[in-house]
């Protein structure tokens, strides 16, 4: 019977090099696929991961947020930070740093993710909480949030008070006012 014992070991040495060619074999193949398809994933999908992780978010017009990242929706997120949040519109990053590795699927969201943008500035208006407005090409607007449309809003600011219409697209971030 030892005969059969080397051939069956003989057998699984050669069924074992096979895996293994096969393996190196499909090695860049898998590489190929695991590239197109990461190249799907959006950055929404990564910050959804990224919920409750100490970010810093380099805004442009801004510059670096840091905080705790507390909720992420249709086109914007909010981070916490230790004196003061941060609205900041998606379209306005231009780096995260403290992100996690891995990425949330749209179908795995919640419905509250799918409120824009106005949403959260609604929420402001109805608190009547001071903020500033800050713009992507850097100006801002320091003031009370009276209204919002459907793609800007009114900020109420200035002695005397004057409204200034601020288009959501201008919007680079809003920030709670510094206590």
């Amino acid at each position: 019977m030892a005969w059969e014992e080397d051939l069956f070991a003989f057998l699984d040495d050669l069924e074992q090099q096979a895996g293994a060619l096969f393996d190196a074999d499909r090695a860049p193949e898998l590489a190929d696929r695991e590239r197109a398809e990461y190249q799907q994933v959006p950055l929404v999908a990564r910050l959804m991961a990224s919920l409750e992780r100490q970010v810093t978010v380099h805004v442009t017009g801004v510059g670096a947020v840091t905080g705790r990242l507390e909720r992420v929706a249709q086109g914007w997120c909010l981070v916490a930070g230790p004196v003061q949040d941060w609205v900041v519109r998606l379209e306005a990053v231009a780096a995260v740093d403290g992100a996690s590795d891995r990425a949330v699927p749209e179908v795995a969201w919640s419905p509250v993710t799918r409120l824009g943008l106005g949403s959260a500035l609604r929420r402001l208006a109805d608190a009547g909480e001071r903020c500033v407005v800050h713009r992507l090409d850097g100006g801002r607007h320091d003031g009370t949030v009276r209204r919002v449309g459907q793609d800007f809003a009114e900020v109420l600011e200035g002695e005397p008070p004057r409204v200034v219409l601020v288009a959501f697209a201008a919007v680079a971030a809003v920030q709670s006012r510094e206590v």
